[in-house]
């Protein structure tokens, strides 16, 4: 493996309380669901953890509530062996949920209810100063207040540290506010509700990844689900193929790509092997149901990149 990386992530932690159902109820019907799975989740918690489970040290900058959530989240960074010294706790505010619906094709519903994730302000990340700038590249998500994503952004531009923002869920975009970032990566659907263009084929994708290059960013990956991701810069376009799978439940695999894929560049990967990379790790974390227990720890993920490989 090559040296170890540091991550910090500034972003979301949540509790995600995932129901698997037959059929999604109609509007005032009640309906038996076929089971129930408590776990813990947010877009940034998961990306610390699937960075972590890759092998690189992590950290992480976040809100929780006093709940009972609250408590029990750090406790979860902190049993992962991710810094939780920047995880502050807000009184007064839940912690954040996601009540999730998965269907019998392992497709799923969110609703995310932002709690003490909307109390993340630029203060606690110059607070946590100290810790950010050691960092080889920070990761950032939607699921907090966009003021702190741009304060973070820019932090990391005057430290020349690289920037990873993942525009999830989607949003209006202040580009000027982002100052340049080094990877802006969004899936189809993100990518065509900040744009209003649509990106159902590869070519539309191609000409929507353009159009968000000429907004500022430095790269930017659409994330395709099973049709791999599509890779834009100055450079040109580049579509990096999927890995097949028997997937079962696809909750957390955008965050599993993001967390990885920070990993495999930060050791020193080149870019088109870490999307690889990342694209097989977010792959295989649909064959598990859950966010973060789906997750594959790196030396399970180096069997199966080796053997995928062979194949390739």
């Amino acid at each position: 493996m090559a040296s170890q990386s540091f991550i910090a992530v500034v972003g979301s932690a949540n509790v995600d309380l995932t129901t698997f159902h037959d059929a999604f109820p109609k509007p005032g019907e009640t309906i038996f669901g076929k089971s129930f799975d408590l776990g813990f989740g947010g877009k940034g918690a998961n990306q610390a953890v699937a960075a972590r489970l890759c092998g690189a040290n992590v950290a992480m900058v976040a809100k929780v509530g006093n709940d009972l959530f609250g408590p029990a989240t750090i406790k979860n960074f902190e049993a992962q062996g991710i810094d939780a010294s920047y995880v502050g706790i807000a009184e007064g505010v839940s912690s954040g949920v996601a009540p999730i619906f998965v269907d019998p094709e392992g497709q799923n519903r969110i609703l995310v209810v932002k709690g003490a994730n909307d109390l993340l302000a630029p203060g606690d990340v110059d607070a946590a100063e100290p810790l950010l700038r050691k960092a080889n590249a920070i990761v950032l998500q939607f699921e907090i207040p966009l003021r702190t994503v741009y304060h973070t952004a820019q932090f990391a531009k005057r430290k020349g540290i690289r920037c990873i923002v993942n525009p999830a869920p989607a949003q209006p975009v202040d580009f000027a506010q982002l100052g340049g970032v080094d990877y802006f990566m969004p899936n189809e659907s993100e990518a065509e509700t900040i744009t209003g263009m649509p990106v159902a084929t590869a070519g539309e994708a191609e000409e929507c990844a353009r159009c968000l290059l000429e907004k500022g960013v430095r790269r930017v990956v659409i994330t395709r689900g099973e049709r791999g991701c599509l890779l834009a810069s100055e450079e040109g376009t580049e579509l990096v193929p999927p890995f097949q799978v028997e997937s079962v439940d696809s909750t957390g695999a955008g965050d599993a790509f993001i967390g990885s894929f920070a990993v495999f560049l930060g050791e020193g990967h080149p870019e088109k092997e870490a999307l690889l990379r990342a694209s097989l790790y977010a792959a295989l974390s649909t064959m598990k149901v859950g966010t973060q227990k789906s997750f594959w720890s790196r030396a399970e993920f180096e069997k199966e990149w080796q053997k995928r490989c062979a194949r390739l």
